[in-house]
């Protein structure tokens, strides 16, 4: 097993995947660079907030004419929605963190690597939580330092990009009397990458859930739909000493959450 170019030369989160993104192009061509098979983030939805950097996986396979080796090849996988694979890349595009080549024949290599989603910059509207498609970057070069041609490869395949959710819990009184009324409150959220802030999740159905103290597993108990603000309200009789929660699970737009359980006592 071999390590191409790449391992060398394509490091590039934050600042530096700036530069090498906007680095003056050359005239584009048919590099004769084939890519198949690519998988990102383990083919699950990558769920995203408004500050944890993410670094979502990405694996291909790619080949090459006769005449070149991986070292003559610098390849960088991204995403992009909405239009062409060769504007996609400056416009809006999720970019490559790092990539790195194992050669397993003379012409063709296993890639693997990250993206790189900082979603403060990369992501500047609510209509980037939909499908992505898949495209890698291929610049062939004829020396060290002479670029020879290079394309916007679009991959079969996409990637759910999604708005991280939340969801809190309050059960009060407590402690609470035995077979007295209880109300649970809460509220659910999820990211806005346009206010960079976590905003009410109106009318969305969540369920209660209940688990009894000394157990590991929780069961539903009813569902309630949120407000127009996300807010969360139902009473229940308390019976028994254990820990509630609401929990709902993810749409086509946004992550599913689930709240940490909030424990009461029942005297």
């Amino acid at each position: 097993m071999r390590i191409g170019r790449s391992a060398l030369t394509a490091a590039l989160t934050g600042a530096l995947a700036l530069g090498a993104f906007t680095a003056p192009p050359a005239q584009a061509a048919d590099t004769g660079v084939k890519v198949s098979n690519m998988v990102v983030n383990k083919g699950k939805p990558i769920v995203v907030g408004i500050s944890e950097e993410k670094y979502p996986s990405v694996s291909f396979r790619m080949t090459w004419p006769a005449g070149y080796t991986s070292r003559d090849i610098t390849a960088f996988p991204y995403l992009y929605h909405d239009t062409t694979a060769a504007k996609g890349l400056d416009n809006g595009g999720i970019r490559t963190g790092h990539v790195i080549y194992y050669d397993d024949t003379p012409s063709s290599a296993k890639v693997e690597g990250d993206l790189y989603i900082d979603p403060r910059w990369t992501l500047d509207s609510n209509n980037d939580a939909t499908t992505w498609k898949t495209a890698v970057w291929i610049r062939l070069w004829a020396s060290e330092t002479k670029l020879k041609a290079e394309e916007y490869l679009p991959v079969s395949g996409t990637v759910q990009v999604k708005r991280a959710a939340r969801a809190t819990v309050n059960a009060s009184p407590e402690p609470v009397a035995k077979n007295k009324t209880l109300t649970v409150t809460g509220k659910l959220t999820r990211a806005d990458w346009v206010k960079n802030a976590y905003v009410g999740y109106g009318n969305k159905l969540a369920k209660l859930q209940f688990r009894k103290a000394g157990t590991s597993t929780y069961t539903t108990v009813k569902y309630v739909r949120a407000s127009s603000t996300g807010a969360l309200k139902t009473t229940v009789k308390a019976t028994t000493d254990g820990y509630w929660r609401w929990t709902f699970g993810q749409t086509s737009t946004t992550g599913g959450a689930t709240a940490a359980g909030d424990y009461v006592d029942v005297k």
